[in-house]
């Protein structure tokens, strides 16, 4: 039985999953297996991976289009190792990244979940590292260290499998901010191990990237039922109405209003700070004009924060 299994969900990446796999494969902590999940790819994707000649690969195909957390899910309950390390099919790996990881199982084993610090990377080969005021070890609380800017990103993300025992799989009746859903369940009773490094390169440029998306025909996660699930929890509540707020937002900037009143009914003003509130109500126009500003920015090697 390996060490960990990696999860890497794949649907039209062609243009980077060679380079993620890569990222794998030459890793310093070697006692892995590697499972694909082919989310039924009408590109090139499944041909570039079969390139691949490796004993821990395994390609696992789904014969339709089931989504992201669907994806997952297949991937967790394939796995054999006793930890599951996700990485998305346009991100990298930098060569240490399972060996921290490892260190931290062996150093915090009280833990279930445990994840490494990131940079972002912009076109033009353009990066942001993101510091985060934490020492490697137990985080205290996962809510109040990722108000604003998540701690980590899926890809940076190892579960002890017995963790989806008691907090559930990933949502698949969810198609937007699936890792929210699965963050709040996960966190509110297990333990996060961190190593602060930037062990992990999301990109940015992705031609699917998510953020990058309208919230049009999609399902956002339903804050309301742990909102319920949690009263005694004030750290949860604030996360839930950032969140709340962030996609309040995005429905505004669509134009869907009475998606942007219906979340920003449920927010709790006093969870914000005042520049978070007069976003909050801002005309459409600025909203946008403010998201492209930073996109500029962003691809310069700066990150304005705009939250």
């Amino acid at each position: 039985m390996p060490r960990f299994t990696v999860v890497i969900p794949l649907y039209n990446k062609e243009n980077y999953i060679a380079a993620t796999l890569n990222s794998v494969l030459t890793q310093t902590f070697t006692d892995f297996e590697i499972l694909v999940v082919n989310d039924s790819s009408t590109d090139n994707s499944s041909a570039v991976v079969s390139q691949f000649a490796d004993d821990r690969l395994r390609v696992i195909e789904h014969s339709v289009n089931r989504g992201l957390s669907a994806s997952r899910n297949t991937g967790i309950k394939e796995a054999t190792a006793k930890y599951i390390a996700f990485l998305d099919a346009d991100d990298l790996w930098k060569t240490t990244f399972l060996e921290s990881i490892n260190t931290l199982i062996d150093k915090f084993p009280q833990a279930g979940l445990f994840a490494t610090g990131y940079e972002e990377v912009y076109p033009m080969d353009v990066s942001i590292k993101h510091s985060f005021d934490v020492q490697e070890g137990i985080i205290p609380n996962f809510f109040k260290s990722s108000l604003n800017q998540s701690i980590y990103y899926p890809s940076c993300l190892c579960v002890a499998k017995e963790v989806f025992d008691t907090a559930g799989y990933y949502d698949e009746a969810i198609t937007f901010g699936e890792d929210i859903d699965f963050n709040i369940r996960a966190h509110a009773n297990h333990k996060l191990a961190f190593c602060p490094q930037p062990l992990v390169q999301y990109t940015m440029h992705s031609e699917n990237q998510i953020t990058h998306a309208s919230l049009k025909n999609k399902v956002v996660t339903d804050f309301d039922k742990y909102e319920a699930a949690y009263t005694n929890r004030p750290d949860i509540k604030k996360y839930i109405d950032f969140h709340r707020y962030v996609t309040a937002k995005l429905y505004r900037i669509s134009g869907d209003m009475a998606n942007y009143k219906r979340m920003k009914a449920g927010i709790n003003l006093t969870n914000l700070n005042l520049s978070q509130q007069i976003l909050l109500n801002a005309p459409c126009f600025i909203l946008k004009a403010i998201r492209s500003i930073k996109k500029i920015l962003q691809k310069k090697g700066i990150n304005p924060t705009t939250y």
